[in-house]
C-alpha cells in the first residue's frame, strides 16, 4: 500500500473531524471501496492521508465535510495508464483508407485515426497498434512507447510481451525495452515465470526449453515437445514414448512411458496406451483415471472434458466427468465448453454437408440437461453470466438459462458482442459499433467518406442471405446524372453486389466483399474493391482485388495503357523492371521459379502520387500465402513513357 498525504488539500480548514473514503473505478462505476485505517475519523490538525494499493488504477477520495474527487496518480505510473480503460479502438473510413483510432465513453474521438489496426488497451495502459504491417505500442495519449518495428506483439503477461522481427522472437518489458538481445525461433508468453521457446538443433530439429522473465535460458532446449507452465508444472516430451511432468527448475516429478501424453488439465492428462490406439486419461502420478476408449480426448477444464467416440475421423462428441462418466452422450458433431458450467451442442445444418456449419443448443455442463433448443449459429464463451451469440437474424446476449438476456443490444446480422470497459463493443456484419449498458448507441463506423466538396463516397450494404455480404461504394457529387448512374452501376457490378448470392440453399460458397479509398487527388478517385470467396468444404477460399481509377468529372474508368504515350512499348519496359526486381530483390524470393513471363497489356495496377504499382493474383506467380505479389515502380523510372499531357496523368497532376 502507498500512503498519500492530503494535508495541502485541507490547508486553512478549522480543526475538526474529517472522514475519508477511497473508491476505485472498476470500469463500470466507483464500486470498489479501499479499506482505510481502523479509526473512522482523523483530526484535521493531524496528518491526513489515505492508503492506496500500489497498482495502476483510477482512484477517488471522498471527505465527509466537503466531497472531493481528485485523481490520484501512483508514483511511476503515468496518467495515461489510468485513463486506458476509458478508450476504445474504433475504425474510421477516410479518403486515406480505413484507419483506426480511439474513442472515449461518450463516443468522441480521443486519439485520431492514424493506424492500420488498433487493439484494446491492456491493464498496463498500453495498446498494440499497427502501421505498414509493423506493430508498436502506444499509451492512452497516443504517444509511441514502442515504435512500429515488430512484425508481431503479443498481449502482456506477467510484465512481459513476446515480440518478433526478422531476427526471431524475444521479450520486451512494459517500458518497451527488450530484456535480452537473444532471439528464439519461437516464443510463448510468460506463464508462472517461464516462457516456452524453441530453436533448431544441429540436425535441423526443433527443440524446446524455457526462458525466465529476463530472457535467460533457465531450462535449455532439450525437449522434443513442451507446454506452458500451469499450477507449478509443465509437460515435456523427453523422447519417443517418454513424457515427463517437470517443475520450474526442470526437476522431473513424474515420468510417463506412453506413445502420447497430452497437456494436463484439472490434474488429468489424455494418453494413448499404444501407438494409434484409443485415448484415456492419467492422473498426474501416472495411474490410469479413465481407461482408453475414445478416438479423441481434449484436456479437462472445470472438471469435465470433451471426447469423441466416432471412428474413421467422424464426429461423435460428448462430455464426461473426471471418473469417465458420461454427462452428455457422444452423439454431437461438436461440443464446445463455454465456461461457467455451460456447453454448446452442435449439429450440422445440413447432415450430408457438415462443413456448411452447425446449429447450437445450450446445455448445463453439470447435469447435461439441454436448457435452450433455439438454434444458434454462433456462440462465444460465457463471461459474468452472459454469452454473445447470433442466430439467423440477430446478434445478442444470452444468459445462463440459454435464453435471450435482458442485457441489450439486439442487433441485426451475424457477429459478436463484447464488454469494453463500461461500453459494449459490437462487431456485426464486419462493422464495429459501441453501445452503453442500456443499449444506446454511442458510436458507429461512418458510412460516408468525405473527399472534397462536392465529392464523397457512400457505403451501401448488400446481403441477400447470411452467406453473402458485400459493402459497395456509391460515388456522390458527380455533376452529370447519367454519368453518375453509369459510374455507380459499374461499381455495384464490379463489387458483385448485383443479383449475386440469390441461390438460397443451393449456394455452395460464402462471399464477403468490401471497399476502401486507395487514393484521391484532383478528380482521380482510386477505389480498392476486395472480396473473398470460400467454397464450402475447401481448404481455403480465394481473395480477389480490383482497383478502379475513376475520373470524377467525366466518369471514365482508366486502364493501364491510358497512362502511357500511344505507341510506347510500356508492356516490355514494365515487364523488364518487374523481372529485375524479382531477380535482385530478396523480398521476392517467394516467386515460383520460371513462372514470371512478363506483364499483360491490361495488367492489374493502381497508382498513388509517387508510383505505379503492378500486382498479380494468388497462385499466378507465387504461393497462396504470398497474397498479391506487388511491384512498386516510381514514376521517375518511367517518365519517358508516361503521357504527361494525357487525360489520366492530368486527372491527378
Amino acid at each position: 500500500m502507498l500512503r498519500i498525504i492530503l494535508n495541502e488539500l485541507i490547508k486553512g480548514w478549522d480543526n475538526g473531524l474529517v472522514q475519508t473514503e477511497v473508491w476505485r473505478w472498476d470500469g463500470i462505476g466507483w464500486n470498489e471501496c479501499i479499506p482505510q485505517q481502523e479509526e473512522d475519523f482523523i483530526r484535521a490538525d493531524e496528518d491526513l492521508f489515505v492508503a492506496v494499493p500500489a497498482v495502476a488504477g483510477l482512484y477517488r477520495v471522498d471527505y465527509s465535510r466537503k466531497p472531493l474527487e481528485p485523481l490520484l496518480v501512483l508514483p511511476d505510473v503515468e496518467e495515461s495508464a489510468l485513463r486506458a480503460e476509458l478508450l476504445h479502438p474504433a475504425p474510421f473510413k477516410l479518403k486515406e483508407g480505413t484507419l483506426w483510432g480511439y474513442i472515449n465513453n461518450e463516443g468522441k474521438t480521443a486519439i485520431e485515426p492514424r493506424y492500420d489496426y488498433a487493439e484494446e488497451f491492456q491493464a498496463n495502459g498500453l495498446a498494440v497498434v499497427q502501421r505498414k504491417d509493423k506493430s508498436g505500442l502506444i499509451d492512452s495519449t497516443g504517444r509511441e512507447k514502442v515504435k512500429p518495428v515488430y512484425s508481431f506483439i503479443a498481449p502482456f503477461s506477467e510484465g512481459r510481451a513476446v515480440v518478433s522481427d526478422a531476427k526471431g522472437y524475444t521479450l520486451i518489458d512494459e517500458k518497451g525495452k527488450e530484456v535480452t538481445p537473444a532471439r528464439a525461433d519461437y516464443l510463448n508468453s510468460l506463464q508462472e515465470g517461464r516462457a516456452l521457446f524453441s530453436k533448431q538443433s544441429t540436425t535441423g530439429k526443433s527443440l524446446y526449453g524455457y526462458w525466465d522473465a529476463q530472457g535467460k535460458e533457465v531450462l535449455p532446449a532439450v525437449y522434443e515437445d513442451a507446454g506452458d507452465f500451469a499450477a507449478g508444472t509443465a509437460l515435456v516430451k523427453i523422447k519417443d514414448s517418454e513424457y515427463a511432468l517437470i517443475d520450474p527448475q526442470g526437476a522431473v516429478l513424474h515420468t510417463y512411458h506412453y506413445p502420447f501424453v497430452g497437456y494436463p488439465g484439472d490434474g488429468l492428462l489424455a494418453f494413448q496406451a499404444e501407438e494409434n490406439g484409443k485415448y484415456g486419461y492419467l492422473h498426474t502420478d501416472g495411474t490410469i483415471a479413465v481407461q482408453p476408449q475414445f478416438t479423441a480426448a481434449l484436456p479437462f477444464s472445470g472438471g469435465r472434458a470433451v471426447v469423441n467416440t466416432a471412428s474413421n475421423y467422424g464426429n461423435a462428441y460428448g462430455l464426461i466427468d473426471k471418473q469417465g462418466k458420461q454427462i452428455i452422450p457422444a452423439t454431437y458433431y461438436e461440443v464446445l465448453q463455454l465456461g461457467e458450467d455451460r456447453v454448446a451442442l452442435g449439429t450440422p445444418l445440413i447432415a450430408s454437408q457438415p462443413y456448411r456449419g452447425s446449429r447450437y443448443a445450450i446445455a448445463d455442463a453439470v447435469t447435461g440437461r439441454i436448457l435452450s433448443s433455439h438454434p444458434l449459429l454462433g456462440v462465444n464463451n460465457y463471461q459474468n453470466g452472459l454469452a454473445s451469440v447470433y442466430d439467423t437474424q440477430n446478434t445478442y446476449f444470452i444468459d445462463k438459462s440459454g435464453k435471450k438476456a435482458a442485457q441489450p443490444p439486439v442487433l441485426p446480422g451475424s457477429g459478436t458482442l463484447s464488454f469494453s470497459g463500461s461500453l459494449i463493443r459490437a462487431d456485426v456484419d464486419l462493422r464495429t459499433s459501441y453501445y452503453d449498458r442500456k443499449g444506446k448507441q454511442v458510436w458507429r463506423q461512418n458510412g460516408v467518406i468525405p473527399l472534397r466538396p462536392p465529392y464523397s463516397v457512400l457505403e451501401k450494404k448488400y446481403k441477400p442471405n447470411r452467406d453473402y455480404l458485400v459493402y459497395y461504394p456509391v460515388v456522390e457529387g458527380i455533376a452529370i446524372t447519367d454519368v453518375s448512374r453509369e459510374v455507380n452501376d459499374k461499381l455495384r457490378s464490379l463489387s458483385l453486389a448485383e443479383g449475386a448470392g440469390t441461390g438460397g440453399g443451393t449456394q455452395d460458397f460464402s462471399y464477403t466483399g468490401d471497399f476502401a479509398v486507395s487514393f484521391f487527388r484532383k478528380v482521380l478517385l482510386v477505389l480498392e474493391l476486395s472480396g473473398y470467396r470460400y467454397p464450402f468444404g475447401a481448404a481455403h477460399g480465394m481473395p480477389t482485388r480490383i482497383y478502379t481509377h475513376i475520373n470524377l468529372k467525366n466518369g471514365r474508368f482508366y486502364r493501364l495503357g491510358d497512362l502511357f504515350k500511344p505507341g510506347s512499348k510500356y508492356v516490355q519496359k514494365l515487364s523488364d523492371i518487374v523481372g529485375k526486381q524479382i531477380a535482385n530483390d530478396p523480398q521476392y524470393d517467394y516467386v515460383f521459379p520460371n513462372t514470371y513471363k512478363g506483364i499483360s497489356v491490361d495488367q492489374p495496377f493502381y497508382v498513388d502520387g509517387e508510383a505505379l504499382y503492378l500486382y498479380f493474383a494468388p497462385y499466378e506467380i507465387a504461393p497462396y500465402a504470398a497474397g498479391f505479389p506487388t511491384f512498386r515502380i516510381p514514376y521517375a523510372e518511367i517518365m519517358g513513357l508516361i503521357s504527361t499531357e494525357g487525360e489520366f496523368w492530368q486527372s491527378f497532376h
